[in-house]
This record gives structure tokens, sequence and C-alpha cells, in this order.
């Protein structure tokens, strides 16, 4: 396969189960690999080497920042940029579908929103409203970049999109520990997100953010429902928004996995948030740490 201008950004952090994997998905028909590592203990980097010699090391303090520091920093050769994280990896459907529309003329685009699809103790969640989500992740690097926010960051691009045919595989670890101990972390952004401004955007370049709009583009109507989520009662919308998922999108077609990533995707964190955001309320937790 012809090697596209393109170059692929990986940010990892003792990612060593799952970067050789991203990685070979990437390698052959990308120009080129970046990895921003933030500083991992385990092999992560011994591993990367093997596939690329651009590895990059930056303190992490959130996504929406490393990715940017990434856009301002990383001495990237070409003008397209596809960004990943180390638990993703591309299907030879999206790489085929990238070689094509980079055979074609492409001066009209400037960025492509890519479908993830989800895997969750080896089962593919394909129910609940959960597939396709749709997330730009190739664009043109002086147009995009991503959304300043602490939790659900999205990239942002000036000018037109299109949508690819393809997936990107996100596999989900099925450790429940460390399930419980990232989504405990992202509850508490997430909570601080509503609390200090219902998901204002607080950043200086007002283009660089995805709008809610009902009617938009994939990305821009889940922010419209996020949004819309939010107006529900607290403590009520999470088993509301259950309900809606496991049997209205039917969820419950997932099977055993199913029920587990429904309940604790799209019920427990949901629940957790809420509680985060209440403590906020109460004057229990400081919105600003």
């Amino acid at each position: 396969m012809t090697r596209l201008p393109i170059s692929a950004v990986v940010l990892t952090y003792n990612e060593e189960r799952n970067i050789e994997d991203c990685l070979k998905s990437l390698c052959g028909w990308v120009d080129e690999i970046f990895v921003v590592d933030s500083y991992s203990t385990d092999k992560t980097v011994e591993i990367a080497t093997r596939y690329t010699h651009k590895i990059y090391h930056h303190p992490f303090q959130n996504y929406a920042s490393q990715r940017n520091w990434a856009q301002d920093y990383l001495s990237i050769n070409n003008e397209w940029v596809f960004h990943l994280d180390a638990d993703e990896r591309v299907t030879p459907e999206l790489s085929k579908e990238l070689n094509r529309v980079f055979s074609e003329s492409i001066d009209v685009v400037d960025g492509f929103l890519v479908s993830r699809k989800t895997v969750f103790m080896g089962r593919w969640i394909k129910q609940g409203g959960h597939y396709p989500a749709f997330h730009l992740r190739i664009f043109r690097k002086n147009l995009g970049r991503c959304e300043d926010r602490l939790y659900d960051q999205h990239f942002y691009v000036k000018g037109k999109i299109k949508t690819l045919k393809g997936d990107i595989i996100d596999t989900i670890t099925s450790d429940l520990d460390n399930w419980i101990s990232r989504h405990t972390k992202w509850a508490t952004l997430e909570a601080r997100e509503v609390i200090n401004g219902d998901m204002a955007y607080r950043i200086d370049d007002k283009d660089y953010v995805v709008k809610a709009d009902r009617k938009g583009n994939p990305v821009e109507q889940k922010r419209w429902l996020r949004e819309t989520y939010y107006r529900f009662p607290i403590f009520i919308r999470p088993f509301l928004y259950f309900l809606y998922r496991y049997f209205y999108r039917l969820g419950f077609l997932d099977g055993k996995e199913g029920l587990i990533f429904h309940f604790l995707q799209g019920f427990l964190y949901r629940f957790l948030v809420d509680v985060k955001i209440y403590e906020y309320r109460k004057g229990l937790r400081d919105s600003h740490k």
C-alpha cells in the first residue's frame, strides 16, 4: 500500500499491552508516526521504538493540552495529521478508504470524521446507540485543534469535513479496578466542567469549539445530546439514560458483555458524575481542584 502524506500522533502512558497493536495498524501506510509519552514506567517506550524513532516525552495535564502540545511543537512533516490513542487501532477497511480518498482530489476537504467501534471483553458493543460514534481525527494540521476542555474533548476544524468508511477500534479494558479508577477521575473532570459554567468553553480562540447543533454533523449532534442530558434533574437522568440506552436503543442485544458495559458506562459513570456535582454544590468539594 502506498504511504499517504499523513503524520500519525499517538499518546501513551503505561500502554505496554496496547501500543504494539496500535502502531502495527499504522505502519506501512502513514508517512510518519509520532509517539508522545507521559513518562511511562513500563515497556511502552521500548516497544514503540520498534516502530518509530520519533518518540517525545511531555508531562500530562489533560488530553486537550497534550494533543495541542503535539500540534504546536512536534516537527510534523505533513499537512495532514491523524490523532490516535494507544488503545485504538485502525482497521484495514479504514486504511484502504483513506488510500482511495487521497488518490482523488481532496482540495475541498479539511478534515475527516471516522467511526469508532468499541470492543469490551472481546465483544463489539454494537447497540445502545454506541455505534457508529463519529470522531474528527484526521485533518489539516494548521486548521484543526482540540477543544481546551477537562473532559469530552473533540477535535475541531475550520473548514469542510467529510465522513469516511471504515472504523477505529477502541479496545476497552475489562479490568474492573482499572475501569473504576479511570472513570472516577473522569467523573471529577466532567463534574467540574458542568459546575464551572455548564460546559462553557474557557479558551481564547472561540473558533475552536464544537457547537451543539441537533441538525449538525454527528459530533455536533452528540454535543447537543450531551447538553440536553444535563437539563434533566440530577440523579434522575442516569436512570433515564440507562433505560433509553439499554431498552429503547436495544443495548440488551449486546449480551452479557453489553449488560456490563452499558451499566458501567451508561449508568454507573453517569451517576458518579451527578454525585460529584452534588458534592460541589453542597460545598463539599472545591470545583477548582
